[in-house]
């Protein structure tokens, strides 16, 4: 339950041609708290709840905690959530032996596009693409939670 990832920005779109998947997310925050973040999320089809801890000092790990529920659960949790629901494109790439979840925003956050690759601890190696920019891993501003309340049209 603890999840381990690094976040990147990044320097092109050329991702979108390799792309296995792509799925619209819809998500909320009933508490955006650094400490305690609970989500409400639409997926596709699926909706979830999850609970996300504070990152440790790298920004690379935190406990987190996910579970599937009905999708009119999430819907109507949606309408609960603080102001600032997220609007994203995720797109799956495999890249060597792993995953790199591409999130593409609308809305109040259109414009930013970040890749997120998890690891099964801090110092695990991976490829890094030619279309992998700046990481940003550890940043707080960039993580969803933050750009519900602070979109990245406003910086």
């Amino acid at each position: 339950m603890i999840e381990i990832e690094r976040k990147f920005l990044l320097k092109s779109t050329s991702f979108k041609d390799i792309a296995q998947k792509k799925t619209k997310i819809s998500q909320g925050y009933l508490n955006s708290n650094p400490e305690r973040a609970v989500r409400v999320r639409i997926k596709g089809e699926k909706g979830f709840i999850t609970i996300k801890g504070r990152s440790n000092d790298s920004g690379t790990s935190r406990f987190e905690w996910e579970k599937e529920i009905d999708i009119k659960e999430a819907q109507a949790l949606l309408q609960l959530c603080e102001k600032g629901v997220i609007q994203k494109t995720r797109y799956e790439v495999t890249v060597g032996d792993h995953m790199y979840e591409i999130d593409e925003f609308y809305g109040e956050n259109e414009g930013l596009i970040v890749a997120e690759i998890e690891l099964s601890d801090e110092h695990e190696k991976f490829q890094k693409p030619d279309w992998l920019g700046k990481e940003v891993t550890g940043d707080s501003k960039f993580y969803n939670s933050q750009l519900s309340k602070h979109p990245f049209r406003n910086w």
